[in-house]
């Protein structure tokens, strides 16, 4: 739940800074001079690429937590077998195991979103976040039957 918390709080704090920035761009432009108009442009250029970045992870978020809640409702998954240090760091050699059984499971069954979504846990654990992420995205395709790119 505290995760989810500060991520509401920063998209907020982004979605006040979006406002503040978009409202000065426009303040240039609408003093006309070439110089303030390239500049108000470039600075509302900032905005609209930060609402667009905070839009896809924000859909990617909600649409892994939707398969994590299916996952958990059908029992499938992953269990926390990891051995972590004393300092509770996922401890390498473990997490490098668990990801072994996770590629084969999926290379057995490559179609089967479950097996994606256990992949992409198995990443992070390694501590392998873009190939998580894109294991996950592979699974929210998987399950929503879209074209799944490779």
């Amino acid at each position: 739940m505290s995760a989810k918390i500060t991520y509401v709080v920063g998209a907020v704090v982004l979605v006040f800074y979006f406002v503040l920035a978009g409202s000065r761009g426009v303040w240039l432009i609408q003093a006309g001079t070439p110089v303030t108009v390239a500049l108000g442009v470039a600075v509302l250029i900032l905005p609209l690429i930060g609402v667009w970045f905070l839009w896809k992870n924000t859909r990617f978020v909600t649409r892994a937590n939707r398969l994590a809640a299916e996952l958990d409702a059908e029992g499938g998954l992953p269990v926390d077998e990891l051995v972590r240090t004393p300092g509770g760091r996922i401890d390498r050699a473990s997490a490098d195991a668990v990801f072994a059984r996770r590629r084969a499971e999926t290379e057995d069954a490559p179609d089967d979103w479950r097996c994606w979504f256990r992949l992409a846990v198995a990443y992070r654990d390694a501590r392998d976040t873009p190939r998580a992420r894109k294991a996950m995205q592979r699974a929210i395709a998987l399950h929503d039957g879209t074209p799944v790119r490779a």
